[in-house]
């Protein structure tokens, strides 16, 4: 892509997006931090986050097949304390969406580092040393480690990803173009921890599931929606323009688990090109459409956290040491 040619040092530097389009990987870390109100935390954070690619490097060239990468995003508040830069035009706090019985909450965050490998030592090697170069100007709020479920699926049962695009469709729908110059190349990213009720979920036969996911569980073929009456999950995710265009999502959500303690939950993870469409779509699972008509995933998954970002480019994280 071309060079940007602005004011700020990182407009100065050809736009190169983080590996916001990395497939989907066997394991990963999903790890959502809070700055320390000081100035000294500020500026530690934007001399660590300059150099996140060097530290892929540092931990990666242990096995080059590991495929080791992170996306960092920046939260609406985080932003104004380290840099000048006009923040992208759709950033802001997630926004709490109550239902008529369920809802997604907000919950607090500055910093996302989404650590995706092959292998699952080399996620953790690169968060202990993150977090080691982050030290006290940083707390941990939240910290997943998920993994490649069989083929791809959540522990529902479903396979989880089907609807993503492929190929050039990718980027369109996930890396913000010309409708941001400041900002292109970027990615808006929503996190939520979701927590399913499995004894409750595995009560349901399994038409009944299907008939709540909008797919076949053993052939993950794509069900008809209906016309009137309840829509599915697969129906209530897809969102279409007033023009009858449809928006596509980036998702790499990961199963997580601890069977010991009767934890067991999907992180969802999108990435978009505009963050109202990941909004719209929440918007439609837990309201409705129409209204009252919420998504019956909802009765056995809980949202336990839900946190805005922005992805910038790698050059606008390298220039945050200038």
């Amino acid at each position: 892509m071309a060079n940007s040619t602005g004011d700020h040092p990182w407009q100065r530097v050809p736009i190169e997006p983080q590996s916001v389009d990395a497939p989907l990987s066997r394991a990963a870390v999903f790890l959502v931090l809070t700055v320390a109100p000081t100035d000294e935390a500020a500026a530690t954070v934007k001399d660590v986050l300059s150099d996140i690619s060097g530290l892929v490097k540092t931990v990666g060239f242990r096995d080059l097949n590991a495929h080791l990468s992170c996306n960092t995003g920046i939260g609406a508040e985080l932003w104004r304390r380290i840099t000048d830069a006009t923040p992208p035009r759709e950033l802001h706090p997630f926004r709490e969406i109550a239902g008529p019985v369920h809802t997604a909450v907000a919950t607090p965050g500055d910093l996302l580092f989404h650590i995706r490998a092959e292998r699952g030592d080399f996620c953790f090697e690169f968060e202990r040393q993150l977090l080691d170069a982050l030290g006290d100007a940083v707390t941990v709020v939240d910290e997943v480690s998920g993994f490649r479920y069989f083929d791809s699926r959540d522990l529902l049962g479903f396979v989880d990803g089907t609807a993503n695009p492929t190929g050039g469709d990718m980027a369109s729908a996930a890396i913000v173009g010309d409708e941001d110059p400041d900002h292109a190349g970027g990615s808006y990213v929503v996190v939520q921890k979701y927590l399913h009720d499995l004894t409750a979920w595995n009560a349901l036969p399994v038409p009944s599931q299907e008939s709540v996911i909008g797919r076949t569980k053993v052939e993950n073929i794509e069900l008809d929606d209906v016309e009137h009456g309840q829509k599915a999950h697969k129906t209530l995710a897809t969102i279409t323009d007033e023009a009858g265009v449809e928006h596509d999502i980036l998702r790499d959500n990961m199963p997580f688990g601890a069977p010991g303690r009767g934890e067991f939950g999907t992180y969802f993870i999108g990435y978009s090109r505009a963050l109202w469409v990941i909004e719209r779509m929440l918007e439609r699972m837990f309201v409705g459409e129409p209204a009252g008509s919420y998504d019956r995933i909802l009765d056995f998954s809980t949202a336990a956290t839900g946190t805005t970002f922005f992805v910038p480019t790698r050059g606008f994280l390298e220039a945050l040491a200038d």
